[in-house]
């Protein structure tokens, strides 16, 4: 009896998803960093380049998954989404 032969595509591993979202501080003080896929949910960035600074740290951290990272201004709607695949070589970037 033979087996039945799996395409390519139905062996390949199955990658969450990693959802970002950075959203001015009600304080006004800066930006958090929020995620499920952080360990402590929601990181505080208060530096000039705050913005800069948690997408860079969103990227590190999902450098192995495919994510979505949403700036948000301070009505709530999103400014800017970064896609990215799980091994970062490709990025983009729509305002």
């Amino acid at each position: 009896m033979t087996r039945p032969t799996q395409s390519l595509e139905s062996n390949r591993a199955v990658h969450s998803m990693h959802v970002y979202e950075v959203r001015p501080r009600k304080d006004k003080r800066g930006v958090d960093l929020i995620s499920d896929a952080m360990p402590f949910g929601r990181l505080w960035y208060g530096e000039p380049n705050a913005i800069t600074n948690a997408i860079g740290y969103a990227e590190h951290r999902s450098r192995s998954h495919d994510a979505v990272i949403r700036v948000y201004d301070s009505a709530g709607k999103v400014i800017e989404t970064h896609e990215h695949d799980g091994d970062f070589e490709s990025s983009e970037c729509r305002a």
